[in-house]
């Protein structure tokens, strides 16, 4: 064997376990009993003593779970506080070092990855990765009597690297409900379809001709969650057990995530390898590696491909220094048929390449098991290529949106360590060219890509990426009963036609025609209503008065109470005998106390109009006064609603702040903007991190407040101040509101009063400049017009 350094790292066990709810000798096993069987099944695969193995353990990794993946994730049967310690614990192990791994189906690969750069600088000399499922038995047992209790409390070190979903779950994705992997894929996919120029019915028949050889592997495959061989046809023809999931996908060609696997690979040093007695025929070497990440999906140039996975592979052959045509075998990670189509497009590789793309199975069929699924394919190729010694192998592992992907390249023949230039190649990638995003899409547009979202009864809401004649790329929605907007989607070609988009605080919206658009959101009538359900209304001449009425809630906001405001103060604005507002809660206790938190823990969608929040927060513009009456506690987006307002009227008990940070939030609807621009930058930014609260006075001293009055009567103190106003020209207050506007982010003083402004041009020939000058001369009260 050729001279190695003693830190070349080698891969010398693999061990798979699984268990299937309806086979003879079921034993509802944890995940973390999968994944110590997993591991022992390793330990021993090496051929080394097993507790030797385990004693000399310096690391060990563990892949996270489908159920602590997504934040508010549960555990209906409990889980361990310390996954990779509680498997260590079983194999009788103390490492160093325990280590929990972001969410994503890169895990395994880069986990090894890792692992092997950490041993060939010697770092560690031994080290265990491993990852396990039970959504099978927690699905199956979670409502049974005797369910058992998964739960382990074993504390210790623990490196939990947190859930790593940055890009892949933006607001707008959840705002259009883009946020499952079936519904994300389906839009590459119609992308792919659309580039290809092939009919709907030619495209099933693609994805069918290219995981039918993957179902019959996992068919013969002892640990495939579903052993059972499909013709292409079968695949992806709908039927009862077949039912669309997403346009093009149905079930079975989806990722299969109800498994109970586990598998484990073991990595050492060859200096360890030796001392340990592992026999050299055992030994594994990663010939070349690459991690790399693609853009957000809103900024990726081209949906239909995935660059970064096909730079990621080249690489990895090229670091191993050998080309694709050299490999005997692979496993592309499968999740959906584009998570292999674009590896096929970017890399030259035919579908039906005679050494086929999966060694498993294939996610779909073997079983998607969660982030863990390319453990199982890393051990699948250990064992191949031990028997073929001199073979390369190559393992391909994708995460999130076709997002982060991990390649490795494998051979028996020894080699040393070589580095890759991963963060060369990433920075290429993140300078490419990529198209300007929108949040707020209004006007005609043309249809991106696309996919269909059926429930169980048929189609149910279309979700659409578009661009609008300025080339600007948005996400949007179609609104439910659109019919005909769901047959445009549903039939033909829907790449490439027109549609009209339409904003609105709770997303976009696309349908057909500016006509049809208008008839599914007809405009809201002017003026007021007779009555609101969460806001009180009150005209007293020229001053509006608007109360938040959710008293119970300590005057918090929902979307309906956000929206009613909206419209109250659209009113407002356009009523030309309503001259000042004043906002108010009702009750004692709050002025409003922001976000109703507890809507949203209710699983409710939580929105703000367009106008941002209570329909102040957002608007370029407040062009008629805005006095903001707090009695009790302004916080989180009750602030920022103060801060919106022009002026501030606050009794003795009032109390500000934005504790946003202390429920892991941010205030983002505008309070970490105007909080410091309000008072002195120290003080708001020690508020902001901390979330400490100022009483009225404190917040007086600041300039946060106008004026403080005796406890109770906050709106007695904003009447008056509302009157001293009325007393001026409304005509003049607009006027001045206006320039105050215009002038505002002019750092140069000088600059800023020169400005030139329409609003004074309109001012000077105004019937109110008229009044007031002709009042003044006759020495009489002025009779104001407002024109």
């Amino acid at each position: 064997m050729t001279e190695l350094d003693p830190r070349t790292p080698v891969l010398v066990g693999a061990g798979q376990v699984s268990e299937r709810i309806d086979e003879d000798g079921y034993r509802r096993l944890s995940a973390v009993d999968l994944a110590a069987e997993a591991a022992s099944a390793a330990l021993a695969d090496s051929g080394a003593e097993p507790s030797a193995v385990a004693a000399a353990l310096d690391i060990v990794a563990g892949i996270r779970q489908f159920e602590i993946s997504a934040p508010g994730a549960f555990a209906p049967l409990g889980r361990s506080d310390n996954y990779p310690r509680s498997v260590a614990h079983r194999l009788g192990a103390s490492p160093a070092r325990a280590i929990l791994d972001v969410v994503g189906g890169q895990g395994p690969q880069h986990l090894v990855t890792e692992l092997a750069a950490s041993i060939a600088a010697g770092e560690a000399e031994v080290a265990l990765a491993f990852g396990s499922e039970a959504i099978s038995t927690v699905a199956h047992l979670a409502g049974a009597e005797d369910r058992p209790d998964f739960t382990e409390d074993v504390g210790g070190q623990l490196e939990d690297r947190g859930l790593g979903l940055r890009g892949l779950a933006t607001r707008q994705q959840v705002l259009h409900e883009l946020i499952d992997p079936p519904t994300q894929y389906s839009l590459f996919e119609n992308a792919r379809r659309a580039r290809l120029g092939l009919s709907r019915e030619d495209y099933a028949a693609a994805m069918g001709e290219l995981f039918a050889p993957f179902s019959k592997i996992a068919a013969t495959n002892p640990h495939s969650a579903a052993p059972l061989e499909r013709s292409p046809a079968e695949l992806v023809t709908p039927s009862a057990s077949n039912r669309p999931i997403t346009d093009p996908y149905p079930r079975y060609v989806v990722a299969r995530e109800k498994v109970n696997q586990g598998a484990a690979v073991l990595v050492m040093s060859v200096a360890a390898a030796r001392e340990l007695g592992v026999p050299s025929e055992k030994w594994v070497f990663l010939h070349g590696h690459a991690d790399l990440r693609e853009r957000d999906l809103s900024r990726r140039q081209d949906l239909s491909a995935a660059p970064a996975a096909v730079r990621a592979v080249r690489h990895a052959l090229e670091v191993a220094g050998i080309g694709l045509d050299d490999v005997a075998a692979m496993d592309l990670y499968s999740c959906f048929p584009i998570a292999v189509f674009a590896l096929c497009d970017g890399l030259g590789l035919a579908t039906d390449d005679v050494r086929g793309l999966t060694l498993t199975g294939g996610l779909p069929f073997f079983g998607g098991a969660g982030n863990n699924y390319s453990m199982h394919a890393i051990a699948e190729l250990l064992a191949r290529l031990r028997e073929q010694p001199g073979a390369y192998g190559l393992i391909g592992a994708n995460g999130g949106l076709l997002s982060k992907y991990s390649a490795g390249v494998y051979s028996t023949t020894p080699r040393p360590w070589h580095a890759s230039r991963d963060a060369e190649l990433q920075a290429e990638l993140d300078a490419g060219p990529a198209p300007e995003d929108v949040v707020h899409a209004d006007g005609w547009a043309t249809i991106e890509t696309y996919t269909l979202k059926h429930g169980r009864d048929g189609a149910g809401t279309g979700v659409v990426v578009g661009r609008l004649e300025s080339g600007q790329r948005f996400l949007a929605n179609t609104e439910p009963g659109d019919d005909e907007m769901l047959a445009r989607l549903g039939k033909g070609e829907p790449i490439g036609t027109r549609v009209f988009a339409r904003s609105f605080g709770f997303g976009n919206r696309v349908t057909t025609t500016p006509g049809r658009m208008a008839g599914l959101f007809p405009p809201r009538p002017p003026g007021f209503r007779e009555s609101y359900e969460h806001v009180l209304v009150r005209r007293d001449g020229h001053v509006l008065e608007v109360t938040i009425n959710r008293p119970q809630a300590r005057n918090s906001l929902h979307p309906e109470a956000n929206s009613e405001l909206d419209e109250v103060f659209d009113a407002y604005f356009a009523d030309d005998e309503l001259w000042v507002a004043i906002l108010t809660g009702a009750g004692e206790k709050a002025f409003s106390a922001g976000n109703d938190l507890a809507h949203t823990a209710s699983g409710k969608s939580l929105w703000v109009p367009k106008n941002g929040f209570a329909g102040l927060t957002s608007r370029r513009e407040l062009p008629k006064p805005v006095i903001a009456a707090v009695n009790g506690y302004a916080l989180g987006g009750g602030l920022e609603i103060v801060l919106a307002c022009h002026l501030v009227v606050a009794d003795a008990r009032a109390r500000f702040g934005l504790p946003e940070v202390r429920v892991g939030l941010a205030a983002a609807a505008g309070g970490l903007v105007r909080l410091p621009r309000a008072i002195p930058k120290a003080v708001a930014t020690e508020l902001i991190l901390t979330g400490r609260r100022l009483d009225a006075d404190e917040a007086r001293s600041y300039g946060l407040v106008n004026r403080v009055v005796e406890a109770g009567t906050a709106m007695e103190g904003a009447r008056a101040l509302a009157a001293e106003i009325l007393e001026g020209s409304p005509t003049s207050v607009r006027a001045s509101l206006r320039i105050m506007a215009e002038t505002e982010g002019i750092a140069d003083t000088a600059d800023a009063v020169n400005l030139p402004s329409g609003a004074l041009d309109e001012l000077l020939v105004s019937e109110d400049t008229i009044e007031g000058v002709t009042a003044f001369a006759q020495k009489r009260p002025p009779r104001w017009r407002n024109r």
